[in-house]
């Protein structure tokens, strides 16, 4: 049995950094294992909601007030941010896995590169917000692999119950990565997501094909909204 309710405690000691997390959009994509399996080291396990199956999600959000846990709030940062993910297991701990992450700092990008091991990439970055519509716009530097989105949020739905899909893609408070050979394990808290329905307008991407994924269906198998939580990160460790 996966405990997925351990994972949201907060962890003892001092965080190693703060940030909040604003205006997220969660847009999943629903795969045969078999497509992700190669792409995934083989210490982690997939995590399938549906036997056979498993979610790709891509979240653009606005990261703000982003420090490190001995640095004042004055000297944060603020930027834009999308990560491509999907589910995992390590030895019975859920998390996530990123296959890529954009970021509109340069500076955070190369922090998170050499400081995590994440494959973050600098990318241009915009959004905007007019009569209750977000659009949403990332294009790599050097590649020019993209997601704009457009979207509307709709109805509150709260924290999401344990056992629904909904808790099972928005409550990962584990990441797990390979790094200089070993896998490294971060962990983030946060009050449960605020989350909301959302009405995706338009979504035009291809993070999903540069990270070796196959084309997958035009229409989302789901999409949700959050307005974002503040977060305390911890980690990463390197775990054997």
């Amino acid at each position: 049995m996966i405990d997925r309710i351990a994972p949201t405690k907060r962890p003892s000691g001092s965080p190693s950094g703060y940030q909040n997390w604003r205006e997220l959009l969660f847009v999943h994509w629903s795969y045969p294992v078999e497509a992700l399996r190669p792409l995934i080291p083989p210490e982690l396990e997939l995590d399938c909601y549906e036997p056979g199956r498993i979610y790709v999600g891509a979240v653009p959000f606005i990261m703000e007030d982003i420090r490190l846990g001995w640095q004042p709030r004055f000297t944060a940062m603020n930027f834009l941010e999308t990560n491509l993910r999907t589910y995992v297991l390590h030895k019975g701990e859920p998390g996530v896995f990123f296959f890529s992450l954009e970021a509109s700092s340069k500076l955070a990008v190369r922090a998170a590169r050499w400081g995590w091991g994440l494959p973050y990439f600098d990318a241009e970055m915009t959004t905007s917000t007019a009569d209750g519509v977000i659009d949403f716009s990332t294009t790599r530097a050097k590649t020019g692999a993209k997601l704009t989105a457009r979207f509307k949020p709709g109805e509150h739905l709260g924290a999401s119950k344990p056992d629904t899909l909904e808790h099972f893609l928005l409550e990962r408070y584990y990441l797990f990565t390979k790094w200089r050979g070993a896998i490294w394990k971060g962990h983030v808290h946060h009050v449960p997501y605020p989350a909301q329905r959302c009405e995706l307008l338009s979504l035009d991407e291809s993070l999903t094909t540069a990270a070796g994924l196959p084309a997958h269906d035009a229409t989302p198998a789901t999409v949700h909204y959050s307005a974002g939580v503040e977060v305390e990160v911890f980690g990463p460790n390197r775990v054997a």
